[in-house]
């Protein structure tokens, strides 16, 4: 239940799930080690706050921003489903297919249609608890407190996000720290928590402008390349820009970019991850199934790949493989498998440089600057797909097919991008159906819970 609104569970009765996502060991290289966390809390870190406890509990908000991003029904499985990247032929469970594709989805199947909701809120207080040990704490020079201060915000603003683009337009509670056996957090319209994402971006930018040349803690594998203040800013404006173009504002989107990470002369995979070890206690990348034993490709990715000059099929369909023997499961048939984690420790992009390229033809493409967005669209075609230039209509209706298709095949199966950008703009009943039973689902109700706290739930949402 969530700790935003629980009314029959105490605070601390989140006990050791809390501690998992928010305390750990502190180390002298940059990965995140998982200790016991038996002698660890959160009211430690309240009423005895030492650099040292800062240091774990904000190597833990990566720890909380990655649970349930990687994990077979996770956040990229369940969006790729949605967004006809991917299916689920888990044999143990038929809900991959007859909630995620059929529908509706069930406000009380937490690993379904409730999921993705509670644990980016727990990360979401957690950081409010740490920020308010970083006011306390005594052995940081203002530098380091401005840096902490900066760097959770960020990753709040990312768990907010991840909220939002399951809930949609049904919106989602902003004010966490609300006494769990109290009056639940009232339910913010989705603008409102674009708005307070934009917010905590912005407040976070100010204060890792502020944060002086080193984090007083380390950052995991993921964020190799964003272990500085002015490093890990240049991440927060690439979360900026993408929310920007979200919302539509696409010059503050163009602004943003012009401070991020963009660099058309770097690797496009150049970005921030969320990593994964086989270390003891610590997470695999469940993605990783090359036999399709469970995650499978959806066909469509072969059928819908334009050719590149020399006849081939675009690029990134390298991106899936074919199976020795088609499987077909409750009517639905296909051969592929994906080949984008090639390991149970293989990295999951949270933002790159690819996507950002795509972003500032997003933005161009808004604002009608039409030369603007086709020359990064070709950029993306031909050094990611291996394609010719576009050589089609130079329209702003024309370029947005284009966009979008370079958009699917270049962050295939990272994010749910597909399935985000169809709703975005009008198109989710341009994707595919298997069988004609099926649906193509808009967004993830209200987790039962949350419905069941209020005295007059939300009338959208709470089916």
């Amino acid at each position: 239940m969530l700790t935003t609104t629980s009314r029959t569970r105490p605070v601390n009765a989140l006990g050791s799930a809390a501690v998992i996502l928010t305390l750990l060991l502190s180390s002298g290289c940059n990965e995140l080690n998982v200790p016991d966390f038996n002698n660890l809390d959160l009211g430690d870190l309240e009423t005895n706050p030492t650099p040292a406890k800062i240091a774990q509990a904000a190597q833990g908000m990566l720890i909380g921003a990655r649970v349930q991003v990687g994990e077979q029904n996770g956040y990229v499985s369940l969006l790729g489903i949605l967004g006809r990247e991917s299916y689920n032929f888990d044999p143990a469970d038929p809900r991959f297919i007859t909630e995620m594709l059929i529908g509706p989805l069930d406000g009380g199947s937490p690993a379904f249609g409730g999921n993705l909701f509670e644990l980016p809120y727990r990360n979401i207080r957690n950081g409010n608890t740490l920020l308010g040990a970083v006011d306390a704490v005594a052995g940081l020079t203002d530098e380091q407190r401005e840096a902490t201060r900066g760097f959770v915000k960020t990753i709040q603003a990312l768990d907010y996000l991840d909220v939002i683009n399951t809930r949609d337009d049904l919106g989602a509670p902003i004010d966490v720290n609300q006494d769990p056996t109290g009056e639940p957090a009232p339910i913010a319209t989705k603008e409102e928590v674009f708005d307070h994402i934009v917010q905590l971006l912005d407040e976070g930018s100010a204060h890792l402008q502020a944060g002086g040349s080193s984090f007083p803690f380390g950052l995991s594998d993921g964020f190799a390349n964003f272990t500085t203040p002015a490093s890990f800013l240049t991440f927060n404006r690439a979360l900026k820009a993408r929310v920007e173009v979200y919302r539509g504002n696409y010059a503050a989107a163009l602004e943003a970019l012009d401070a991020s990470f963009l660099d058309p002369g770097a690797p496009l995979t150049f970005g921030a991850y969320h990593s994964y070890s086989t270390r003891s206690g610590d997470l695999q990348n469940q993605l990783f199934d090359p036999t399709g034993r469970a995650i499978l490709a959806h066909p469509s990715i072969i059928t819908d790949a334009q050719l590149r000059p020399n006849g081939a099929l675009d690029a990134r369909t390298s991106k899936v493989t074919p199976l020795a023997e088609p499987r077909t499961v409750q009517g639905i048939t296909t051969d592929l498998v994906f080949t984008i984690y090639q390991s149970n420790i293989a990295p999951i992009p949270i933002i790159r440089n690819e996507e950002l390229i795509l972003l500032r033809a997003e933005a161009n493409l808004g604002l009608n600057n039409l030369t603007a967005a086709l020359d990064d669209i070709d950029f993306i075609r031909e050094r990611s797909g291996g394609l010719a230039p576009y050589s089609g209509p130079v329209t702003q209706s024309a370029l947005l097919d284009e966009l979008l298709y370079n958009k699917r095949y270049s962050l295939l199966f990272e994010g749910g991008h597909r399935w985000i950008d169809a709703r975005r703009y009008g198109r989710l009943d341009k994707l595919p159906k298997a069988v004609s039973t099926h649906n193509v689902i808009s967004r993830f109700p209200f987790p039962e819970a949350e419905c069941l706290a209020r005295e007059q739930a939300p009338p959208e949402g709470c089916g």
